[in-house]
């Protein structure tokens, strides 16, 4: 879809007038006032200032100012060099001497708590490294190095002892310097003394330094190894009041702890005493152990009365079958052993005789007669042993019927004790608590006992490098400020010089910009037109236009667009997308859209971007001329860096269509719609010269933008709204239609709209 979108629709053909009446006539006027331009032109004047609109700095110009005025540099320069010279070797000089102390933890483990041997001391981090330089510089250790050393007897230290001079009385007076008359002299001598002590700490390492300046050298020395022994000291000293406090404290809450387990222990034995619930062996109550002891005996006899009657049961059932009697109690008694022998001995004796005799002789008769009366012995004394056991099962019967009653009447007793014993636990728990507790905080106090009367405890650093006396001055660094002032100096003057020659240089170009109305009336004197020169058919480069004095309808144009570039700038990122089209001529459209984007500029980045290439003005503003465009950007010929030019007269920067001769086929591509989104990325505007935009995709030209309508001079009122609603219909945000467009002839009022 193209943008022709004002030649649609019901009024097309009176806007297509409007729209053809105004580019002719605007053709007109601009032919005509070139021809005037161009026979009015001299060329002399013309070609003596084309240099002075080229925006080019005269390097040559500029070593000529400075070889003229080498006076003026060389001078100052000298003068500066012999008073930064007198003023170092006035200076007091100063020593400067340091010393190391390197932050290990030092502690010994035999030293440490008991609790704290096995486990592993933490490294120390850069924060614990910066308090330990803290430290260093603590107000109390400096009292302390100062009172040992006697600084506050030295004039170095105490300026009122040596007298103020008159330079420094007149500084304290105005408030430039504080007054030492009006400090105490504890406050003048610290001061002196912070202003002479630096310490820090090493990058990367545990190591502080104590550095330390004075004018007498030993002096400095012996305070950087003081205040590195007096920190050591302090150190030491902390963590003996440290141990010192703890004691204290912990020999209190002793006593106090003694008390409660006094107390807790002796509401345990009254307790007791009360409930009856004394502790018999294995640490349980009386009624515990008796159940316990009880239970015990009744398994057991409830064991013994089952073994008997499994027992009696086995040799009732071995006489009631006839079967051998092999039961052990049978085997083992000491008449069923005889008489089994005795059976042994017949049974060898009828077998013997069997060989010779028969069955019925009266010996075998009487020897069979024996063995049958020794069996029925045998059985009854079976039976005796059954009966015993059998006895025996009844004792262990009733036995257990005992134990059991006896077990149940201990389990009620200890029923009805089960609530005194729960109390009885929870006041032992509590004394011993309090025990235990008392017993920790009797090892912690003679530790921290022990470690209070140690002369030397450990602290967190040793001295590595001790201070030695210096002979070389420290401050000032004479060879330094020398240099530092003699080139200072130079710079300064070459500089002052420069500047004035560059101010000579734009002169003549303010004054023909911001005083076209003091112009001679003799038509002698011509000048080029400073912003958007009329294009000639003939020229490649801006025809000039005589200025005119500025009309009021100028004035009004100017108001306008300075208005409308307000309402952009107050509406931020709404507005970072400006499309300027319209009926009028491409050139006159150029010159609203430059003009609105050098107010623009005054204080945000602002680009223009030229698509409709219809006016060869973007490349006469632009410092270079012949810059690639957005058609060599496409076809890869070009950078971004190249392709964006900045314009001569002001902060602006220029994107322009492409070189002369490109392929208007190639802004129709959609890598320009990823070009202009990039710009957008880094620009606060981006300004679209859309020109008529007849061959531009609707998409470039709408998406999140805002348009700005240049009308034709002669375009009914009628047809700029309908133009207005076709705008917004197509995707526009919002409309602008200028009441005028920003004629030619006006060029010459730019620049004071940019100078503002």
């Amino acid at each position: 879809m193209r943008l022709a979108f004002w030649r649609a629709g019901k009024d097309k053909a009176v806007v297509e007038r409007a729209v053809s009446k105004s580019k002719a006539e605007a053709k007109t006027k601009v032919e005509s006032k070139v021809e005037a331009k161009l026979e009015a032109r001299p060329a002399p004047v013309a070609a003596k200032q084309a240099p002075a609109e080229s925006g080019d700095i005269d390097l040559h110009a500029l070593g000529s100012a400075l070889a003229r005025k080498r006076g003026w540099i060389i001078v100052p320069t000298v003068l500066a060099l012999v008073a930064s010279v007198a003023a170092v070797n006035l200076v007091t000089p100063r020593y400067k001497s340091e010393t190391r102390i390197l932050i290990d933890g030092r502690e010994n483990v035999f030293l440490r708590p008991n609790s704290d041997r096995t486990e592993e001391r933490q490294a120390l981090d850069a924060e614990a490294v910066t308090s330990q330089v803290q430290l260093v510089l603590s107000r109390d250790l400096a009292r302390e190095i100062i009172r040992k050393n006697k600084l506050a007897e030295r004039p170095e230290f105490d300026p009122v002892l040596q007298g103020i001079s008159p330079l420094k009385s007149l500084a304290a007076m105005i408030g430039i310097v504080r007054d030492p008359f009006s400090m105490t002299p504890e406050e003048r001598v610290l001061d002196s003394y912070y202003e002479r002590l630096q310490a820090y700490a090493v990058d990367k390492s545990r190591v502080i330094v104590v550095e330390f300046q004075s004018a007498d050298p030993e002096l400095a020395a012996r305070v950087a190894n003081s205040i590195a022994d007096g920190y050591l000291v302090l150190q030491q000293g902390a963590r003996q009041e440290q141990a010192k406090n703890a004691s204290q404290w912990l020999a209190g809450e002793i006593e106090s702890l003694r008390k409660k387990v006094s107390d807790a222990e002796a509401r345990v034995e009254d307790f007791r005493s009360k409930s009856s619930l004394f502790i018999g062996t294995n640490n349980t109550t009386l009624s515990n152990q008796q159940m316990g002891e009880v239970n015990t005996q009744l398994n057991n006899a409830r064991a013994l009365k089952a073994d008997a009657e499994a027992k009696a049961r086995l040799i009732r059932e071995m006489l009631q079958s006839g079967k051998p009697i092999e039961a052990s109690e049978v085997l083992n008694s000491e008449l069923v052993r005889r008489l089994s022998e005795q059976r042994v001995t017949l049974r060898a004796q009828l077998a013997e005789q069997s060989s010779t005799l028969l069955g019925n002789h009266p010996r075998i008769k009487e020897l069979k007669a024996q063995l049958g009366d020794l069996d029925t012995q045998i059985r009854d004394e079976a039976s005796k042993i059954s009966r015993s056991l059998e006895n025996d099962a009844r004792i262990a019967s009733g036995r257990v019927d005992s134990l059991t009653a006896s077990l149940e009447q201990l389990k009620k007793q200890a029923t009805s004790t089960n609530g005194q014993d729960v109390q009885l636990r929870a006041l032992e728990r509590e004394a011993k608590a309090q025990r235990d507790l008392l017993e920790t905080y009797l090892a912690k106090y003679r530790e921290a006992n022990t470690r209070e009367t140690i002369d030397t405890a450990p602290t967190d650093g040793r001295i590595i490098s001790r201070a030695i006396v210096s002979n070389t001055p420290a401050y000032p660094k004479k060879l330094p400020i020398v240099l530092i002032a003699t080139i200072a100096t130079l710079l300064l003057s070459s500089g002052v010089v420069v500047t004035g020659e560059l101010l000579r240089q734009t002169a003549p170009r303010a004054v023909a910009a911001l005083a076209p109305a003091q112009a001679q009336p003799q038509a002698t004197i011509r000048h080029e037109p400073v912003v958007e020169p009329v294009v000639a058919p003939v020229m490649e480069e801006p025809a000039p236009l005589q200025p005119e004095m500025a009309s009021d309808a100028d004035v009004s144009e100017f108001a306008e667009i300075e208005r409308l570039a307000d309402s952009l700038r107050a509406a931020g990122a709404a507005a970072k997308k400006v499309t300027v089209l319209g009926t009028a001529s491409g050139e006159t459209v150029t010159l609203s859209t430059l003009t609105l984007a050098r107010h623009l500029a005054r204080d945000a980045r602002v680009v223009v971007v030229d698509l409709a290439a219809s006016s060869p003005t973007i490349a006469a503003v632009s410092v270079d001329a012949s810059a690639p465009g957005l058609a060599e950007l496409m076809q890869g010929e070009a950078s971004f860096a190249q392709v964006i030019t900045r314009d001569k007269l002001s902060r602006l920067h220029l994107v322009m269509a492409g070189r002369p001769g490109f392929d208007r086929s190639l802004l129709q591509s959609p890598r320009v719609t990823l070009a202009i989104d990039a710009l957008l990325r880094a620009y606060d505007h981006v300004l679209l010269d859309a020109g008529s935009a007849s061959d531009l995709p609707a998409e470039l030209l709408t998406a999140h933008a805002r348009a700005v309508v240049v009308p034709d001079a002669s375009m009914t009122a009628d047809a700029r709204t309908l133009m207005c609603e076709q705008l917004k219909a197509v995707g526009f945000s919002e409309v602008t239609m200028l009441s005028r467009p920003v004629q030619p002839s006006n060029a010459v009022e730019t620049p004071r709209v940019v100078a503002a």
